[in-house]
């Protein structure tokens, strides 16, 4: 096994851009265990961060600090997968795009996959799954989690970030996944393409808004293209305006 099959892999990108399934297609992986979303370890960075000049005077250095977090939070993953049967863990928790330089720090080894998705299409899916005033405040959350993704990101080594469009991921997806596997340093697997009828660890809500999905397009698939330029069609005139002033550089930038 490669050192590389040891690495930490953090999932992380805007809601609503498809996060959720690649976490499931990962986790369908034989040698990958992607569980449910932990989120807390941006509570965590207040340690070396906001709360360090309190914290400091217990003595440890923040080197001591950040290992500890390291031990605690590896460890629960660690246990999970090898309960599964898997030898590497992967976390999937979309805020962590906002804070991927503390994960760098927890995890000098970490994979960071950020996914990226038009952020139109994301205001659409953000009414369809929170309601209308979540679509609005998505035309600020979407290009503000691109750009601190991205921004950290630039920092890293190409063997430490990398993007996934979503739109690429759902055209085509097992050339999308082949490429991601390979940059993970994991054997490809044609199950991942079978992600739907593999056992997750997820909400029974996932499984009715699957089912619901499924019965509205008329068909038993998971992964639906038909949801690549909905804004087209769906987008709120309001929040189509929103994003004009708010994220029409970022949209350019990534050629939307």
């Amino acid at each position: 096994m490669s050192e590389s099959n040891h690495r930490p892999i953090f999932i992380v990108g805007c809601q609503r851009s498809g996060t959720t399934m690649l976490r499931l297609m990962l986790d369908s992986h034989s040698q990958i265990s992607c569980g449910p979303e932990t989120r807390f370890l941006e509570d965590l960075e207040r340690i070396v961060g906001a709360d360090w000049k309190r914290l400091s005077q217990f003595g440890y250095s923040q080197e001591e600090w950040l290992r500890r977090i390291r031990s605690f939070f590896e460890g629960i993953q660690s246990d999970y997968a090898r309960s599964r049967g898997k030898t590497r863990w992967a976390d999937k928790s979309p805020r962590y795009a906002l804070h991927i330089p503390f994960l760098m720090q927890v995890f000098p080894d970490a994979q960071i996959v950020h996914v990226i998705r038009d952020g139109r299409d994301v205001a659409v899916s953000h009414r369809k799954r929170f309601g209308y005033w979540s679509s609005v405040k998505s035309s600020v959350k979407w290009p503000r989690y691109i750009s601190a993704a991205r921004g950290a990101g630039s920092a890293l080594g190409e063997d430490s970030y990398h993007e996934l469009r979503y739109d690429r991921l759902v055209a085509d997806t097992e050339a999308t996944l082949r490429q991601l596997l390979e940059w993970l340093g994991e054997e490809w697997e044609p199950e991942i393409l079978d992600f739907a009828t593999k056992k997750h660890d997820v909400p029974e809500r996932y499984h009715r808004q699957l089912a619901a999905r499924n019965h509205k397009a008329g068909t038993d698939g998971s992964v639906y293209a038909s949801r690549v330029g909905t804004y087209r069609s769906e987008l709120d005139p309001l929040v189509r305006t929103l994003f004009w002033f708010t994220s029409r550089r970022t949209l350019r930038d990534l050629g939307y």
